[in-house]
């Protein structure tokens, strides 16, 4: 591999003036001079153009699940670009690895969903799910099913659509006004809403809150529930113990889709295929993306079950969506290697078996620091809350968000990549990952926690 030089300072400067980095605080890429500009990157690490290796414990944004650097995926886009580069769908063709493809995921998400529509990234299949979804009912004949129950703190993507179904108050603020056609109810966090609160108890009561909403809708109203199997990007909430049976017999109950967004967890990070599998639930749509392609190529899909499909046969006439990349032969060629790697290597076992118990053990080391107010993990998906006073959710400064961003920072100096959601630090690194690299992950946060205490301690006092 051929390592090119970079003039860094140059990049920095061209980054403030002609880039705007997502989600980002524009005055103070500005301020810092630039971003960190990222040259390279190999297995678990990245590495910056001043030469910093920085352990990558988000897998890039909970996606790299082979890790970086693997040629046999770049092999597997320059022979498809060299073959066929790109066709369409809309013409009633399809390139031989888009097929391939959908029928290999259909294998890995089982008899129920044998079906798969392609897309670019995590928003464009939740647009997707959020029209199929509509656009089935019209034509089962129940028009008035328009509503999709999502809950409080959900994320579900950036477009309008997106944001309008997902629950994210920051985003949800700006952009709007938002989509008509969607509810929000509690999400199952017990830490933060129930705690102290016994899990059965916790978990009732998150499940009775669907139902009051569909019965406060009109169950005729209601196409849909949505949920991530894990809440990711919402600061890893894991539910508590029996939550998604329950929450499904509550959909087959009132005759409603339900829906599992499984752009985070799909493709092992639980130590399953997918996150439906892990808690034993059957849903009707599911969205995927990320580790479909370890975020090599742009690429998602979103996994129908036959009696949708069956309905839109039945009925006939066009499903008037789709996108020009749509079932891309390069990123589905990508993507079937990627799964070959994960098969080979047999990561998503090792993640059950191995690595996902050794994170857990881990993570309890910073149990009993002053600072933490719970550890928590499903297979490689890790957080950590900060609190104020231990024994408590109470925060630093008496509202979230300040003491979280401090010791990421921390953590980033000291060279590994976790990420802040509010006050806890969350972390979903490579399933390539190592226990040694695991270690160093959990180190680095304790000395984090160590180096941040005056700080923080200053913001209490404030």
């Amino acid at each position: 591999m051929t390592i090119r030089n970079h003039d860094i300072a140059a990049l920095r400067r061209l980054d403030v003036a002609h880039h705007l980095p997502a989600q980002q605080d524009y005055r103070l890429i500005q301020e810092m001079g630039g971003s960190r500009i990222i040259t390279r990157a190999e297995g678990a690490t990245i590495i910056d153009g001043d030469g910093n290796r920085i352990l990558d414990a988000m897998a890039g944004l909970w996606c790299v699940q082979v890790g970086y650097g693997r040629e046999e995926l770049a092999r597997a886009a320059y022979d498809q670009m060299c073959e066929l580069p790109y066709y369409n769908s809309f013409f009633k063709t399809a390139p031989v690895p888009t097929v391939e493809l959908a029928a290999k995921l259909a294998s890995l998400l089982g008899p129920g969903l044998p079906h798969l529509f392609f897309n670019n990234s995590g928003s464009e299949a939740i647009d997707t799910v959020i029209r199929l979804i509509r656009h089935y009912w019209t034509q089962k004949g129940e028009r008035g099913r328009q509503i999709i129950i999502a809950r409080e703190n959900a994320y579900h993507g950036s477009t309008i659509a997106g944001v309008s179904l997902g629950g994210m108050g920051p985003m949800r603020a700006q952009g709007g006004p938002l989509l008509p056609g969607f509810s929000h109810i509690m999400q199952p966090y017990r830490f933060n809403e129930g705690f102290g609160e016994d899990e059965e108890a916790f978990c009732a009561r998150a499940v009775t809150a669907l139902e009051t909403r569909i019965l406060e809708l009109g169950p005729d109203n209601v196409a849909a529930f949505i949920g991530e199997p894990v809440q990711g990007a919402g600061g890893v909430i894991i539910p508590p113990a029996g939550y998604w049976p329950r929450i499904e017999a509550v959909c087959r109950k009132y005759g409603i889709l339900l829906v599992c967004d499984e752009v985070i967890c799909g493709f092992g990070r639980l130590g399953d295929w997918f996150g439906f599998q892990h808690y034993g639930v059957s849903p009707d749509i599911v969205s995927m993306a990320k580790g479909l392609s370890s975020g090599y190529v742009p690429i998602s899909a979103v996994g129908v079950a036959g009696h949708i499909v069956e309905t839109l046969r039945a009925v006939g006439g066009p499903f008037i969506h789709g996108y020009t990349y749509s079932g891309h032969p390069t990123a589905a060629a990508v993507a079937l290697a990627n799964i070959a790697i994960i098969e080979r290597e047999g990561l998503v076992e090792r993640t059950r078996i191995e690595t996902g118990p050794y994170l857990a053990k881990a993570l309890q080391r910073l149990a009993d620091h002053p600072l933490v107010g719970e550890v928590r993990s499903v297979g490689l998906l890790g957080a950590v809350e900060i609190v104020a006073e231990k024994g408590t959710n109470r925060r630093f400064g008496g509202k979230e968000g300040k003491a979280g961003p401090i010791l990421r920072d921390l953590c980033i100096e000291n060279g590994v990549m976790v990420r802040a959601v509010r006050d806890t630090l969350v972390m979903s690194p490579p399933l390539t990952v190592t226990p040694a690299e695991i270690d160093r992950i959990v180190d680095v946060i304790a000395s984090a926690l160590d180096q941040g205490a005056d700080a923080l301690a200053g913001i209490a006092a404030s």
